[in-house]
């Protein structure tokens, strides 16, 4: 069976040994505009591919618009990569796929190839969590999580499940950490041998000020382990200029690939002297899974090989791009979002200078005839997806500006946000008791 995608389309050849032209999937040196122009072409292509090949189906594949923090909306080049013939992943040629996405990973993040290295896992970005803290901590030493948000509350518990010894930081959830509190910090506790954190916290937006906070660490002699899932390949990160030992994030985030496949970038020295560490997990450990890559080139159990293919794809698309120019985007489509958003009342949780420009948290309305299911239902039935949350007991949305979105994306969200906020009864502008 051959199958061939271009954006929202898929075709699939019923029977074998047919040959039909290739349909070529997004160009991502256009920065994904012009889609809509270019689909009268090709519905008209794929109408003579049909009438040329009677055995030919067609079907649509609706695109969404994914606001939510995760997975993105994809392009169609990445969708295309996951139909890659089937492959044993021992084979060599799947071990030379591997090695390639580990190296560019690397570059992703301007780390040297001869001082880290990037070491993928199968599941969620919380499994890069979970590796580092059972698998980084040195004998006799503690874990220091600076808690700020939901995700490094997660650190903190997942210590906790592992009965590692640690201290926790609790800080304010609508600002970024403060560099001073973490210095008091380190003086009080001199055991502690690693620090943990978040860099973008996705519950709400806030940024942390990583390098300052680094530098206090490198300072104290310990390691920094970042969780950096919601921006990484979003936000400017230098493993050779800051301070940070470790970052990590998951394939279907800032790389816009597909979920089950997420890695761990940083020092090899670290990761060889943990060795000799104390061994939490026999599935999660970054040493074993580090020393598999690097005496077979393969991972250590059997990886989701067509989520390999998709990051592969991804990464391409990624560098073809360029990153100053994703950045950008981001940024552009966030104030966009903020401006449209602004227009229909919504206030913010977070101030503008703390966020990150990449998540925006809105408080619900106090309108009595306020809904999120009711908004969210009435959205996803046309296509765009909203993301619910509590931040310090409010209740609040999200929208997250990741993904191959375009502006006019952005401007038809906030035209079917407005429409269900008249169809559920909300007031509009909305509104806040105080």
């Amino acid at each position: 069976m051959l199958i061939a995608t271009y954006n929202r389309w898929q075709l699939t050849e019923v029977e074998e040994g047919s040959n039909f032209p290739a349909v070529n999937g997004t160009d991502p040196a256009t920065g994904y505009d012009g889609e809509a122009e270019r689909t009268a072409e090709l519905r008209r292509e794929l109408e003579l591919l049909a009438a040329e090949y009677p055995g030919l189906e067609v079907r649509e594949v609706p695109r969404k618009v994914l606001l939510n923090p995760g997975p993105a909306t994809m392009s169609g080049n990445v969708r295309l990569a996951q139909l890659a013939p089937d492959i044993c992943p021992r084979e060599t040629e799947f071990a030379d796929l591997m090695r390639g996405i580990r190296e560019d990973l690397v570059r992703v993040v301007h780390g040297d190839p001869n001082l880290h290295t990037a070491v993928p896992f199968c599941g969620s970005g919380t499994i890069n969590m979970d590796v580092c803290l059972n698998s980084l901590l040195p004998p006799e030493k503690k874990i220091l999580v600076l808690n700020n948000g939901a995700y490094s509350t997660r650190g903190a518990d997942i210590c906790r499940y592992y009965d590692l010894p640690h201290y926790v930081l609790d800080l304010p959830v609508d600002r970024p950490i403060d560099p001073e509190e973490v210095r008091a910090a380190l003086q009080e506790y001199p055991d502690v041998g690693l620090v943990y954190t978040t860099h973008h916290e996705t519950g709400t937006g806030v940024l942390n000020p990583i390098r300052e906070i680094g530098a206090l660490v490198r300072a104290a002699g310990a390691y920094f382990v970042v969780d950096t899932t919601a921006s990484l390949a979003m936000l400017p990160l230098n493993l050779c200029e800051d301070p940070v030992d470790f970052v990590m994030s998951s394939a279907q985030k800032g790389l816009m690939a597909v979920t089950g496949l997420s890695f761990v970038i940083g020092r090899r020295d670290i990761i060889e002297a943990s060795a000799g560490f104390p061994k939490r997990s026999y599935y999660c450990n970054l040493y074993r899974q580090y020393n598999y890559f690097e005496t077979t080139g393969e991972m250590h159990f059997t990886p989701p090989v067509q989520a390999v293919y998709a990051l592969r794809a991804a990464i391409d698309e990624y560098f073809a791009v360029g990153e100053e120019t994703r950045f950008a985007r981001h940024q552009e489509l966030a104030a966009l979002a903020r401006r449209e958003l602004a227009a229909l009342g919504f206030r913010e949780m977070i101030a503008p200078e703390h966020q990150s420009g990449l998540v925006l948290a809105y408080l619900y309305p106090t309108d009595p005839n306020w809904s999120f299911t009711a908004v969210h239902d009435y959205c996803y039935e046309r296509g765009f997806t909203i993301y619910p949350g509590k931040v310090a007991g409010l209740g609040c949305f999200r929208i997250c500006t990741l993904g191959t979105l375009v502006p006019k994306d952005i401007e038809n969200f906030a035209a079917v946000m407005k429409e269900a906020l008249i169809a559920t009864g909300v007031a509009l502008p909305v509104t806040y008791a105080s």
